[in-house]
């Protein structure tokens, strides 16, 4: 998801913020009242001593995250309050991001999507959560605790969702496009995106295009779709997970006509006055769901589930929903949303819509080869054909 979480990710009230906390040095008695007025405030003392027994620090803690997903106005909140820097780094994709992490980067804070945590987890590359440290999970909806990834959400909390489906510029159609198999009409040729970065998602709404559930392992559903990619009418347009080349990007500046999406590429299309439109299929749309972790690495994990702490906040998650546009996993959030986001279908979507989503779950080692064998193909046959 960015869109780039959206791709897929862009996300997007007021609230009342503590007034910023100075950490006075000196005497004792001076300290003391600081400490007080801290407890006063409800708030957590931002030096705290890392698991290890370090020295407490105010040091930077380093958020790693999908390009533009988290308003600066809140990282300046957080610092405002807790005198705590959040360093802001980016990634294009996750396939980017675990690839970091395994080479031993070290981040304190990172958005992960739902189906690389198992493996993440198995590598020993997550830190488990102390959840007396996160008193505000209480807000994380229960649709999306214990799910099957992480069952005692001992290694994530919950953050942003949404679906995976068609974007349509309107203008450019002479039909409806309902379903996924849509996206095969010869008419289309030359005017269908996909995301490059986003190989599960087009593997899983091929296979929903086919009647298959977008998360299978069998080898020859996924022969089938690696056949039926391979009949998508040529040249594909392969778009990235960030601007300026993300699908929505293409249907305003160039041909693309339909492609496989995110509401905001459709809010974006809009907002630049062209004619989108967004479709979560018959057959059935996608689930994406993103996650905070702290990485193993990270010497703070005090410091960053302080962070996610004040980012489970109500108002909080609010305030980056109603300037980022994307659901939260957060309930308690609901009332402080705008309410055009509430109400919009794109951005929660009916429940008799919902029904036929399917959420993208993590794979076996195995599926993920069988996954990567088949991406890889595709692309080699769409390269060698000239597609862009």
């Amino acid at each position: 998801m960015s869109l780039a979480k959206y791709g897929r990710r862009m996300n997007r009230t007021g609230c009342l913020f503590h007034q910023a906390t100075t950490i006075l040095r000196g005497e004792c008695r001076c300290f003391m009242i600081f400490f007080v007025l801290l407890v006063i405030q409800g708030c957590t003392p931002a030096s705290i001593d890392a698991p290890d027994g370090a020295p407490a620090t105010l040091d930077p803690i380093v958020l790693y995250n999908w390009e533009d997903d988290m308003p600066q106005s809140v990282l300046a909140a957080f610092t405002q309050e807790t005198g705590i820097e959040v360093v802001y780094r980016t990634y294009e994709s996750t396939e980017e991001a675990v690839a970091n992490l395994r080479a031993g980067a070290v981040y304190d804070v990172v958005v992960m999507e739902n189906r690389h945590i198992p493996t993440l987890i198995s590598a020993n590359l997550l830190a488990r959560l102390d959840h007396h440290n996160l008193p505000n999970f209480k807000n994380v909806s229960l649709n999306f605790r214990g799910l099957t990834y992480d069952p005692d959400n001992a290694y994530s909390v919950p953050y942003s969702w949404g679906t995976t489906g068609i974007v349509v510029r309107s203008d450019r159609l002479t039909e409806p496009v309902m379903r996924w198999a849509d996206l095969w009409e010869a008419r289309y040729a030359g005017h269908v995106a996909l995301y490059r970065g986003q190989p599960r998602e087009t593997i899983g709404l091929t296979l929903k295009s086919l009647g298959f559930s977008a998360n299978t392992e069998d080898p020859a559903h996924l022969q089938a779709v690696l056949t039926r990619l391979l009949e998508l009418p040529l040249p594909v347009h392969f778009a990235e997970d960030y601007d300026p080349f993300t699908v929505s990007t293409s249907m305003i500046d160039g041909p693309v006509s339909v492609g496989m999406g995110y509401t905001s590429d459709m809010l974006e299309g809009r907002a630049a006055g062209a004619p989108f439109d967004y479709v979560l299929p018959e057959e059935g749309g996608l689930l994406w769901g993103d996650n905070f972790v702290i990485p193993a690495s990270s010497t703070q994990r005090r410091q960053a589930e302080q962070f996610i702490d004040f980012l489970l906040r109500p108002e909080i998650a609010a305030m980056i929903t109603n300037q980022n546009y994307y659901a939260m996993a957060n309930d308690a959030a609901l009332r402080f949303m705008k309410p055009e986001i509430i109400q919009n279908p794109y951005i929660y979507p009916p429940q008799e819509q919902m029904n036929d989503v399917e959420i993208v779950l993590p794979l076996s080692e195995t599926g993920e080869q069988m996954y990567e064998q088949v991406w890889n193909q595709f692309l080699e046959a769409n390269t060698a054909a000239g597609s862009r």
